[in-house]
């Protein structure tokens, strides 16, 4: 049997008012969900443990089944893996946003989602003039990249504490910096970068352009070496992962899935949907499982921006559910899931931590659905999963 989940990171969300009370998804026009629903079985899953704070990286590693509270070591060390980078004992990685600040505000946490073709000289550029022995950069993709520090104690840096980028937007950034015992290092390099980015060509073609210039780091999101026991190892079963952040794909090679790589795919709300579909399609020739991961709808919700959300969740609907179902629909002998990794309210533009609403279709689900997919018609079915560990059991069930 071939299993497949797909996660709109982000996408559950609260009514609106502008929505006439509704929530993006329940404004979108969903038509392969709604029959999903209508035909599987829907209800809430909590993915966010009370010991975790909600963000992707706890939410994706609860829907693939493991236990966050036993696992997690800080984001960045996921990150970083995804990069190749597979920390030693004595380092401790950083998430290393370009971010744009103006007169103290974080005016954007994703310097105008730079692209990474702009971004890798910036982050080369920093490991010229404060790269050392002790602290290197690596360059990611668009915004976010990773500097990993060499350390006698890593649990000294483990206890700063950092706040993420796009929690603080238009906020006053002094309030918000790294702070405690042994935050000094990671403060002088923030301050470095600022001198060092300002001034440097790509920024100043971005402000010709009237784009936001990368004229700072934000350092957050620290982590130590993970050590996560394999998903055929614990499942039995052979997988693939497909996003375009370098978080998930990190998570995914941890776990010894295949991670897929698919052109054109940017994290952002105009990545390549439906290559996304194809490609899940291909993979699942020589595997069980595939997990699709797209990252539009929690960008949508850090921005403030519920018709960009709506839009998202419509393009995932009708290019990848679209695609799957018609591929597999004839065949029956698959599972397809479908559910966010944890809210990203447009109201509050941060991620939150309700459970989220899911949906299973396919062999051997039991029909308990609702007519339309979304956060009020599920809510009404109940909470069905205490954790993303026990979800992943039920959906694997023979």
């Amino acid at each position: 049997m071939k299993h497949i989940i797909v996660v709109p990171d982000g996408m559950a969300d609260y009514p609106l008012e502008e929505l006439n009370d509704r929530t993006p998804l329940e404004a979108a026009r969903t038509t392969n969900m709604d029959f999903m629903a209508q035909n599987g079985f829907a209800g809430l899953v909590k993915t966010i443990p009370d010991k975790c704070a909600p963000g992707s990286d706890i939410g994706n590693l609860a829907l693939l089944g493991y236990n966050p509270v036993k696992c997690f070591t800080g984001r960045a060390a996921l990150e970083a893996a995804s990069m190749g980078v597979y920390l030693k004992d004595d380092e401790v990685a950083f998430r290393c946003n370009l971010v744009t600040v103006n007169e103290h505000a974080m005016e954007d946490y994703s310097a105008g989602h730079i692209k990474t073709e702009e971004a890798v000289p910036l982050i080369d550029e920093l490991n010229k003039e404060i790269g050392e022995e002790h602290v290197r950069f690596y360059p990611g993709k668009s915004y976010r990249h990773i500097a990993v520090f060499k350390i006698r104690n890593p649990k000294d840096f483990m206890s700063i504490k950092t706040v993420p980028p796009h929690d603080i937007l238009n906020k006053d950034v002094r309030k918000f910096l790294p702070h405690g015992t042994h935050a000094n290092m990671i403060l002088k390099l923030m301050e470095k970068s600022k001198k060092i980015l300002e001034n440097h060509r790509i920024n100043n073609v971005r402000v010709d352009l009237g784009e936001n210039p990368a004229n700072m780091i934000w350092l957050w999101g620290q982590g130590t070496r993970p050590d996560l026991p394999s998903f055929y190892e614990t499942r039995g079963l052979k997988g693939a992962i497909i996003s375009a952040v370098d978080l998930v794909n990190g998570i995914g090679k941890l776990a010894g899935l295949e991670v897929v790589s698919v052109p054109g795919v940017t994290g952002y709300y105009d990545t390549n949907y439906k290559g996304k579909a194809e490609y899940a399609i291909e993979a699942l020739k020589k595997n069980d499982f595939v997990y699709i991961h797209i990252e539009g709808p929690d960008e949508a919700g850090h921005n403030g921006d519920y018709n960009a959300k709506i839009h998202c969740i419509e393009q995932i609907d009708r290019e990848i559910l679209g695609p799957i179902l018609n591929h597999f629909g004839d065949a029956g002998d698959f599972r397809a899931a479908v559910m966010p990794d944890h809210p990203t309210p447009v109201s509050l533009r941060t991620h939150s931590r309700e459970p989220v609403c899911f949906l299973m279709y396919g062999k051997g689900i039991t029909k308990d659905g609702v007519k339309h997919f979304g956060e009020t018609s599920t809510k009404e079915k109940g909470l069905k999963f205490k954790s993303g560990e026990a979800m992943m059991d039920f959906f694997l069930k023979k």
